[in-house]
């Protein structure tokens, strides 16, 4: 089925980036010449595979990199808070996709003095409580309340260290009441969207986190619940944070950086090409799509 290899492909793509670990990627592997590779020094990009945005981002900036003349490496992380750490430490470069209003503001606030802020690739995302549409009588997060006998008494969510399931914890359950009567299930991405697809092949009630961009609404008709209390944060941008320094460090990487922007349509198709079928487990491939299709549409993009 296709959900299912949309959601496999989120580990074959980490299979190929913890392969890239080995040595500096190549500008033939990144679907261009690369310019003289190297020259400009070497740039590590940490990113978050399970979070699609993170993904799509780490390997477009790659390409972009690798033909301004950079040698890129990338390092694949499974979790926000340890990403952060190795950040602010200096053992990554660049995070490129962030939420740092929001979801990650904890981090950002805790490491604040040591990252530095290259600027927003996207703006209006958001983190989500999200059922399937055929579920009528499910509109609102008001509307869970006394319903847990429905959902087995859980809430299915993603990886125990996700900004994501900090805020289902800590403030979006105790807002609507929900923290006694639900328990917030954790594991990984990947778990959590077979979850759905399980249940909404049979049409059975769940209630997952989600978040906008991300794929999985163009993969299952689901809805956003209204959330009246505003306990699931405001929308916010996707931004790519630096350890402090890199602009002074890499300062053509900061300036290309500041310039990357992307719509709904722009960043859809991208994900969509990244972590989809046609291109499974080749995501430089993805990519050199991408800009075939795409790049016509930007001043900023590198295509030599």
């Amino acid at each position: 089925m296709k959900k299912f290899r949309h959601i496999t492909a989120i580990t074959a793509i980490g299979v190929t980036a913890s392969l890239a670990l080995a040595g500096c990627a190549t500008g033939g592997d990144a679907g261009g010449d690369g310019g003289d590779n190297g020259d400009m020094g070497t740039i590590t990009l940490g990113y978050l595979p399970s979070w699609t945005d993170g993904l799509s981002m780490a390997y477009l900036a790659q390409d972009q990199l690798e033909k301004l003349g950079y040698t890129v490496e990338m390092e694949e992380m499974t979790e926000a808070g340890p990403l952060f750490t190795g950040l602010a430490q200096g053992d990554f470069d660049v995070y490129p996709s962030a939420w740092p209003e929001v979801t990650h503001a904890a981090y950002m606030e805790q490491y604040g003095d040591d990252l530095e802020d290259l600027g927003a690739y996207y703006e209006g995302a958001v983190l989500t409580i999200a059922v399937p549409t055929y579920m009528d009588d499910i509109n609102s997060l008001e509307d869970l309340k006394g319903q847990a006998d429905r959902f087995d008494g859980k809430i299915t969510g993603i990886e125990p260290g996700a900004g994501l399931t900090k805020a289902t914890q800590e403030s979006m359950m105790p807002a609507y009441g929900l923290d006694g009567e639900y328990e917030l299930l954790t594991s990984s991405t990947a778990g959590m969207l077979a979850e759905l697809d399980t249940a909404y092949a049979a049409e059975e009630d769940i209630v997952v986190t989600l978040w906008r961009p991300f794929w999985a609404y163009n993969d299952w008709e689901m809805k956003d619940l209204e959330d009246p209390q505003g306990a699931m944060g405001e929308p916010e941008t996707l931004n790519f944070i630096a350890h402090a320094g890199v602009s002074d460090e890499f300062p053509e990487a900061a300036e290309l950086f500041g310039k990357i922007k992307l719509d709904d349509d722009q960043y859809g198709s991208l994900e969509g090409l990244v972590t989809g079928d046609e291109y499974e487990g080749d995501p430089a491939a993805a990519v050199d799509a991408w800009i075939d299709e795409n790049g016509d549409q930007f001043d900023w993009l590198v295509t030599e």
